[in-house]
């Protein structure tokens, strides 16, 4: 099992994201049983895919995708909090939020008619939460004169 690293989502998405949809992971070795919804391996909670935007100007720069899903681990579907926007979607934040580094191999092919093996895998990580709640105000410090 992979390493679970808490973090807080403050921290991970400090600009704070967009919610934009969510919907039940499907386990495929379930597929077409009555209940086919992925189960989380640790916890054994059902497993729901949140599709977000970060909200960081920087997110697309260096081959980010400003779009990205969070796996959420609840019993129930989430909803999120209502949009303080209207016609825009919720921002929100994750409770229990976690990231889990791996190496991503699916670039990794096998030599082929004698050429040198190339490998472009690369790092990267994923992420799960426990909860999509309202964001929590953050404390913005006042700049102070120091000219005078």
């Amino acid at each position: 099992m992979g390493l679970r690293v808490e973090i807080p989502s403050e921290v991970a998405f400090p600009n704070r994201v967009l919610f934009l949809g969510v919907q039940a992971e499907t386990d495929f070795e379930k597929r077409g049983q009555a209940d086919d919804q992925a189960r989380d391996k640790q916890t054994g909670q059902r497993v729901w895919s949140v599709t977000v935007m970060d909200l960081d100007p920087d997110a697309a720069k260096f081959g980010r995708n400003a779009q990205l899903k969070v796996k959420v681990l609840a019993e129930h579907q989430p909803v999120p909090p209502a949009s303080k926007i209207p016609g825009y979607p919720p921002v929100i934040e994750f409770e229990g939020l976690q990231f889990t580094p791996y190496v991503d191999d699916k670039k990794c092919r096998a030599p082929q008619d004698g050429r040198q093996h190339k490998c472009k895998a690369q790092q990267t990580f994923s992420f799960r939460a426990t909860g999509i709640v309202e964001p929590r105000e953050i404390a913005v410090p006042v700049a102070s004169d120091s000219a005078a």
